[in-house]
C-alpha cells in the first residue's frame, strides 16, 4: 500500500515530506487546511487525537510527530545511510535532534501561540521577546558547533540535517539567525538540494493566494 501522508505546507509536514523525496519514496498527501479546522474533524482525531500535522500512515502503522516519522522511514530504508552506523554518531543525532525540537522550535511555537495561533485576548505579546531572547541563544549554541562542519554530525547527510534545515528556516523566519552565518550557509546549501522541498515562505504565500 502507497504511504499517505497527511498535512500541508508550511507546516512541519516539511519535514516529512523532505525525507520522502530524499528516498525516492511515492507517496500520497492529504492536505489538511488547520485554520480550517480540519484537524479536528473526526476522521482525523481517529489518526492523531492531538489535532496536529504531520501523521504518516504506512499499511498498518500511523504515526505522528515530525521527528519520529523521519527517523521511521530512515530507519526503514538504511541503505540510503541517513542514520549512523557507530552508536556515538547516532548518539549524536538524536542530541542534536532533541535539541532542535526542544530549544530551538519551543521558542518559536511560543512565538507564533503569542501572534496569531491564541485568541487575541489571550495573548501575552511580553513572551514574544523572551522568547526571541531564548531562541537566539539557543541558535548560538548550534553556530558554535558548526564551525569546520558541514553537517550536523560525522562527514555526511543525517536525519539530523533534516530536521534541522526546516527548524532553522523556520528560525530565519524569525530573524534568529541573523549573528549565524554559518547556519545561514548551511540552510542555503541545504534547500539548494534537488529534493528540497518548498521553503516556509513559499508555502505561506501559496497559502495567500
Amino acid at each position: 500500500m502507497m504511504i499517505k501522508l497527511y498535512g500541508s505546507p508550511p507546516t512541519r509536514v516539511i519535514r516529512v515530506l523532505w525525507m520522502l523525496n530524499e528516498l525516492g519514496l511515492e507517496y500520497e498527501l492529504h492536505p489538511v487546511d488547520l485554520l480550517k479546522g480540519e484537524a479536528h474533524q473526526k476522521d482525523f482525531l481517529a489518526l492523531n487525537p492531538a489535532a496536529k500535522v504531520p501523521v504518516l500512515v504506512d499499511g498498518d502503522l500511523v504515526l505522528t510527530e515530525s521527528a519520529a516519522i523521519q527517523l521511521y522511514l530512515a530507519e526503514k530504508h538504511p541503505e540510503a545511510g541517513f542514520i549512523p552506523q557507530s552508536i556515538a554518531e547516532r548518539a549524536q543525532m538524536y542530541r542534536w535532534m532533541f535539541f532542535l525540537v526542544t530549544e530551538i522550535e519551543q521558542p518559536l511555537w511560543r512565538i507564533a501561540r503569542q501572534t496569531f495561533i491564541y485568541p487575541k485576548d489571550k495573548r501575552l505579546p511580553q513572551d514574544i521577546e523572551l522568547a526571541r531572547k531564548d531562541g537566539v541563544a539557543m541558535v548560538s549554541v548550534l553556530e558554535q558547533h558548526m564551525e569546520g562542519r558541514e553537517f550536523i554530525v560525522g562527514d555526511r547527510l543525517s536525519v539530523a540535517d533534516f530536521n534541522a534545515a526546516y527548524t532553522l528556516d523556520w528560525a530565519n523566519e524569525e530573524k534568529f539567525l541573523q549573528s549565524a552565518p554559518r547556519l545561514q550557509e548551511y540552510l542555503e546549501r541545504m534547500y539548494a538540494r534537488p529534493s528540497a522541498p518548498k521553503r516556509i515562505a513559499e508555502g505561506l504565500a501559496a497559502t495567500k493566494d
